[in-house]
């Protein structure tokens, strides 16, 4: 018998309560950003409820087999309950591009490392000259027998200074349009040649790098696919994932510490959430909330059903909406906090241990440095502007 969406959401509330670590669920409300360890423990357990580790892999390569709606239900769960991000990288980039176009070789090697949280990933997509117009990308891999030999470099890579393995867009035909001389090839982090530096971004954090490769050596056989296939691969993985680029748990997670600011934030003796105007803009951005979520159902219903004129439109207006969502709920909490809200860098203020007693509104950590590093999200992805592009020629496309 199929399970309903209230009794899926139930297994996994459960589940979450019964088995996720209490020091990660810590270190999510107190704002840190994720590192390798917590993403890689957090994998691990999930691993061991079988597949939820890999929630969009089917059940045939160690996942659950999750229809669309469970997986952002379960998205959804997890940030409310405060579990780490599972790694994008691996998890929702690497592991169904392998499905879908790598060899039984690659299959059998990478996939039960990323589903079990045994090997971690980077991706190298963007160049300093090659962000959202990506396929005007300069790094080059030359064949020479059985080897691709790489040159040229990587920026924004997130996690590459933690990461065992980098996949990455290159290069390997220069003549014709550049999007047909694309490969993708699967980089040993630890090859000669490469090198790391870091990038420390807005909110004081290492997490992003810039990826040089000189000479880098990489069998042939750690292409995935055909030669010169590569952009094709990235879009039709891109596009498959763009709606959880909609950020709804996200969403959900931060609308309800902004509640609970304003229920434990007082200006003068009055609390911010029987403010006039903050009440007013709350109940905007959770009506703005709803809608969005909404049109995600209905995105994701057309989605399961197949159904022929949808609105291929719908993915890129969920990313451009969720992003923008983020941003605006992280401001009303910068503003709701005030002074307060300064002090709360996570990595910085608790890299020593947890103090007894917190200065300020305890709903104050990460806030800052969240809201600051949230600045990009109309960013990475494809950029809010490229976003309106499509959604524009599609649009002409249909006139």
């Amino acid at each position: 018998m199929e399970q309903s969406d209230a009794e899926f959401r139930a297994e996994v509330r459960a589940f979450l309560a019964e088995h996720l670590p209490r020091d990660l669920a810590e270190r999510t409300a107190l704002g840190y950003h994720q590192d390798r360890q917590d993403i890689e423990q957090w994998t691990r357990v999930l691993a061991k409820k079988g597949g939820w580790s890999v929630p969009s892999w089917p059940v045939e390569y160690g996942g659950p087999g999750w229809t669309i709606a469970q997986r952002h239900a379960f998205d959804e769960e997890c940030y409310l309950a405060g579990a780490p991000a599972l790694s994008p990288q691996g998890t929702f980039l690497t592991g169904p591009i392998i499905i879908a176009h790598g060899s039984p070789e690659q299959k059998a090697r990478f996939l039960p490392r990323i589903r079990d949280g045994v090997e971690f990933w980077a991706q190298g997509f963007s160049e300093p000259e090659a962000g959202s117009d990506l396929a005007s990308l300069k790094t080059a891999a030359v064949r020479d027998g059985d080897e691709y030999v790489i040159n040229g470099t990587k920026i924004w890579t997130s996690h590459a200074h933690q990461a065992d393995w980098l996949f990455l867009l290159a290069r390997t035909r220069f003549e014709g349009k550049p999007q047909e001389g694309i490969s993708m090839i699967l980089v040993d982090m630890k090859s000669l040649g490469i090198s790391v530096r870091p990038i420390i971004s807005i909110d004081g954090r290492h997490s992003l790098n810039q990826v040089f490769l000189e000479d880098v050596r990489v069998p042939v056989e750690n292409r995935v696919g055909e030669e010169n296939m590569g952009w094709t691969y990235a879009k039709e993985t891109l596009v498959h994932e763009r709606t959880f680029n909609a950020e709804v748990g996200r969403c959900a997670n931060l609308l309800r510490r902004a509640r609970e600011v304003a229920q434990n934030t007082y200006r003068g003796n009055i609390r911010l959430c029987d403010d006039e105007h903050f009440a007013s803009r709350l109940a905007e951005l959770e009506i703005e909330f709803l809608a969005h979520r909404a049109t995600l159902a209905r995105t994701l219903a057309e989605e399961e059903a197949e159904v022929e004129g949808r609105n291929f439109s719908l993915p890129s207006m969920l990313k451009i909406k969720g992003s923008e969502l983020i941003q605006q709920i992280g401001m009303l909490m910068i503003g709701a906090l005030g002074d307060d809200a300064l002090p709360y860098y996570a990595e910085e203020t608790y890299k020593f241990g947890f103090p007894d007693e917190l200065p300020g509104s305890d709903k104050a950590p990460g806030v800052a440095s969240d809201y600051l590093f949230k600045k990009s999200m109309t960013i990475y992805g494809g950029s809010n502007e490229i976003q309106r592009n499509l959604i524009g020629n599609d649009i002409m496309r249909g006139l």
